[in-house]
């Protein structure tokens, strides 16, 4: 999620610096947005709520995704929704596969300064025999770096949509106009 947020920013700077309006979103009519609530609402209860069992704490995390599915499907004309949808996708099957979290590489893990054991539920954490490990937090920014994490492909497929929608809402030079619909 860091990765995510990290990314947005970047990319929300980088809008003018290449010719677009950030005003530009404004006119953008999103639909069903209190379903994104409802999704990052049990992801967070999922994470942050004390006392909860890991198996309610894994389904709650696996539960946040078919919302989130809602609310892509609602939006699915506005660009960069289908490369979001996509890494939401792989993101999904990897947590499902794996009980209700999110396999992590020990050495992405290690290159980002996180602990490998971390005691209670974790949503990433190393497995001892992951499926699909390659849909994975494999990935990670360094620990030397602000925000140093991990993150998967399913990640860059969705932080690139969002970066897609972005400048193309916004008409920057890095990607063709969208013509906005009412």
């Amino acid at each position: 999620m860091l990765f995510l947020v990290a990314v947005v920013v970047l990319a929300a700077v980088a809008v003018p610096l290449v010719g677009g309006r950030l005003s530009a979103l404004v006119e953008v009519r999103l639909r069903h947005v209190w379903v994104i609530f409802v999704a990052l609402g049990l992801g967070i209860a999922a994470t942050e709520l004390p006392g909860l069992p890991d198996g309610v704490r894994a389904g709650l995390l696996v539960a946040a995704y078919p919302a989130a599915a809602v609310f892509l499907a609602a939006n699915w004309r506005i660009p960069g929704m289908p490369l979001v949808a996509l890494g939401a996708a792989m993101n999904l099957v990897a947590i499902t596969v794996n009980g209700g979290v999110m396999p992590a590489s020990p050495s992405a893990l290690a290159g980002a300064g996180l602990r490998v054991d971390e005691p209670g539920f974790q949503n990433t954490a190393v497995l001892p025999d992951p499926q699909l490990a390659f849909l994975g937090d494999v990935f990670f920014i360094p620990a030397s770096w602000p925000l140093s994490n991990v993150f998967s492909v399913g990640d860059v497929l969705l932080a690139l949509g969002v970066v897609w929608a972005l400048h193309r809402i916004c008409g920057s030079r890095l990607a063709p106009s969208w013509a906005r619909r009412p």
